[in-house]
């Protein structure tokens, strides 16, 4: 035989009754809790209470926000190392820019150089540098094949920078103004005094020597090539007068120049040809010709 416990309640309240019920119940705790003290260290004890169940709650959102941000910042990362070497990729390129803004800088001055020149000149473009400091000298990438022959001088934009000393086929070694073995004939514009200026194998070194101390020149003067010798056309400047040592001891001044030309600066240079021959007039040659080829005539 089944025994059934009694029921205390035979039918249990409404859900419309029990909502009633929970909201007074709410309202009544608000207005106590709002109106007096008595429930605050019972919200404290339940606040104890609750705290481990509120940080288990949070446990898979702060794993979500951790993992989120070891995503971020992997990807930071990635993005940082990505602009760096975007970085260098665009200085390198600025670098090979401006190189190539001074180049055409430099070959414009060279071309407005040309039409100053009345001589034909050759665009040449320095190869290579010796390491020796004491070794004035370097190589151009024109040689006997493009028409450089030895003695021609070279000058830039400014002035002379030097002369073909040795040519090859594909290349011509040329001596710079400072080369301690190279002279050029020079005229001092103030006054068209003459004289010759001389390397020093010094960089930016150069030297007007045998000048007695009472001659007539002064820091600052212009020396330009006086065309005497036959390599450089005339009125080329050659250099400035940077130092003048007048001691009295001495039979010659001592007068030291500056470069007027970037000697060691530019990349490319221009090569002057060689002036043609003098052939004179129709009556000088005939007064050099023979009294037999007169008589023939």
């Amino acid at each position: 035989m089944i025994e059934i416990s009694p029921r205390f309640f035979r039918h249990s309240p409404s859900l419309l009754a029990r909502t009633a019920f929970f909201v007074i119940l709410s309202l009544l705790l608000m207005t106590l809790d709002s109106r007096s003290k008595y429930l605050g260290g019972v919200r404290e004890i339940f606040s104890v209470i609750v705290y481990p169940l509120q940080k288990l709650a949070q446990v898979p959102l702060s794993m979500y926000a951790s993992a989120s941000e070891l995503f971020q910042h992997s990807e930071i990362a990635e993005e940082n190392a990505r602009l760096k070497q975007q970085h260098l990729v665009d200085k390198g390129q600025l670098l090979r820019l401006r190189a190539l803004e001074a180049e055409n800088t430099q070959l414009r001055k060279l071309l407005n150089a040309t039409q100053r020149i009345k001589n034909k000149v050759t665009v040449a473009e320095i190869l290579r540098v010796p390491h020796d400091p004491f070794n004035r000298k370097v190589l151009l990438d024109k040689g006997s094949m493009s028409g450089i022959e030895a003695g021609q001088a070279v000058v830039d934009d400014i002035g002379v920078v030097g002369q073909v000393t040795r040519n090859y086929p594909l290349a011509s070694e040329v001596t710079l103004l400072t080369d301690r073995d190279h002279s050029v004939p020079v005229q001092v514009v103030r006054n068209g005094l003459r004289s010759i200026i001389s390397g020093t194998g010094r960089e930016g070194g150069l030297e007007l020597r045998y000048m007695a101390i009472n001659t007539d020149i002064r820091e600052g003067d212009v020396l330009v090539t006086s065309g005497i010798d036959g390599v450089y056309p005339p009125g080329l400047p050659v250099a400035v007068v940077s130092q003048i040592d007048r001691n009295p001891n001495y039979i010659f001044a001592r007068i030291t120049c500056t470069p007027a030309a970037g000697v060691n600066q530019n990349r490319q240079l221009l090569i002057l040809s060689t002036p043609a021959p003098r052939t004179g007039t129709p009556a000088e040659a005939a007064k050099m010709k023979s009294p037999q080829e007169a008589k023939r005539q």
